[in-house]
């Protein structure tokens, strides 16, 4: 047997995604980006600086700041995320949750990575509920938009889901007792979810600025069904405007359309997240499925009505276009219907004028023919055998005319014979 050349790659895909294991109590710093690809050369020369060595260009690159701050790195379809871990001094005597000078040097280098942040995410990580609470006043969170709730066993999370002035948004956890594999393994599908949220959100925009375009499109259509439908108007005309409405339909859904695709397939994997992190409701507090729930499924469910607005009036498009084809083909065969009409009236009347002429022909060369005879009867002495001129050429007109007739025939079929 041999192995497979893409073998290992696959098995690495396996294990890539996954964070190392959290400290408590810690912080984490988490950016998703949406990168242009002529912006990925000056990306990866940035991340290398810090990542630890590997071969070729993979996906996904790790490496460390200092001692207590690491990071890990993954290039994405349409973008990447990187995520900072720094471990808090447990003195009492030092603010643990302050910025310090390594950590500070380790965000600015973050902010020259390229790349347009889409969700930036500082997550405090502390050991049970009553540091996170001698926390939460420090972090400035919104009490009215306040979410709380379990996940996962035991870990708490506190956030409003808002942006502060640093351009972060704020999300505590405590632990409670879960150890550090699960509750790490919670964190990131916690952050997961919000970043394929965000990105599911990207649609959005998309689907507000197109729905008035759909709204004119609807109008049009419904002016062509009428104007189709009175028959006052040239179908070739009409045709053309309904060529230009479907041009334009097919260049906003083809505009839109992998947004919308994205959007569609975010929204599958946030709903997996949710049901994955087993959400547990804390009376008082808006839970992660509540918040969820009440904002980010409209969005979706908007984006979703797109769709399928787009796709009856492709529908609507397609059938007027058919009926609209059906008429100009009926009227065509109708046309030539009458044209066929036409041509057998006057394949026959053609057919008259040709036996008339024929036997006009008839008449004509019987006439020439008996004078011709009579020129040569007149120089025959018929007078010295008793015989009449006239009472010759009276007997012989009927077998002439008879004679040319046949002749006339036969010529006629030799020719048509020889056309065929």
């Amino acid at each position: 047997m041999q192995v497979h050349p893409i073998r290992e790659q696959v098995v690495r895909e396996m294990h890539l995604r996954q964070w190392p294991l959290l400290e408590v109590p810690s912080m984490v710093h988490q950016w998703v980006t949406l990168v242009d690809p002529a912006e990925r050369g000056a990306e990866a020369e940035q991340v290398v600086r810090h990542a630890d060595p590997v071969e070729g260009d993979p996906p996904h690159r790790s490496g460390r700041i200092d001692e207590d701050i690491s990071f890990t790195w993954e290039r994405h379809s349409e973008g990447s995320s990187l995520t900072l871990y720094s471990a808090v001094s447990p003195s009492p005597e030092e603010d643990r949750w302050a910025i310090g000078d390594r950590l500070a040097a380790a965000l600015e280098w973050v902010a020259g990575i390229p790349g347009q942040i889409i969700r930036a995410t500082r997550i405090y990580i502390t050991a049970n509920d009553y540091e996170a609470t001698r926390l939460l006043p420090r972090l400035g969170l919104d009490r009215a938009e306040l979410v709380s709730c379990y996940f996962e066993g035991r870990a708490r999370l506190w956030s409003d889901f808002r942006l502060r002035d640093d351009g972060f948004g704020r999300l505590l956890i405590a632990a409670n007792g879960e150890n550090a594999r699960d509750l790490t393994r919670a964190a990131q599908r916690l952050q997961e979810l919000g970043n394929y949220r965000n990105k599911a959100l990207l649609g959005l925009p998309a689907a507000q600025a197109v729905w008035p375009k759909f709204d004119e499109t609807e109008q049009r259509l419904n002016e062509l069904a009428t104007r189709l439908a009175d028959g006052k108007e040239r179908d070739d005309l009409l045709m053309e405007e309904l060529s230009h409405l479907s041009i334009d339909l097919i260049a906003v859904a083809t505009r839109i359309g992998y947004r919308m695709s994205a959007t569609r397939a975010y929204g599958r994997l946030v709903d997996e997240r949710l049901s994955q992190l087993a959400i547990t409701p804390i009376e008082g507090f808006a839970s992660l499925t509540d918040f969820t729930q009440r904002r980010f499924l409209p969005a979706v469910r908007t984006c979703a009505a797109l769709e399928d607005r787009e796709r009856q009036l492709s529908e609507r498009v397609t059938r007027l276009s058919s009926l609209l084809r059906a008429r100009i083909e009926t009227r065509i065969e109708n046309q030539n219907a009458d044209l066929l009409r036409s041509m057998e009236r006057s394949n026959a009347m053609q057919v008259r004028l040709q036996q008339l002429v024929e036997g006009l022909s008839v008449v004509a060369l019987s006439y020439y023919a008996l004078g011709l005879i009579a020129y040569l009867l007149v120089g025959l002495p018929l007078a010295q055998l008793g015989v009449a001129e006239e009472g010759v050429l009276a007997v012989i007109v009927v077998p002439l005319v008879l004679g040319v007739w046949i002749t006339v025939r036969i010529a006629k079929k030799r020719l048509l014979s020889r056309q065929e």
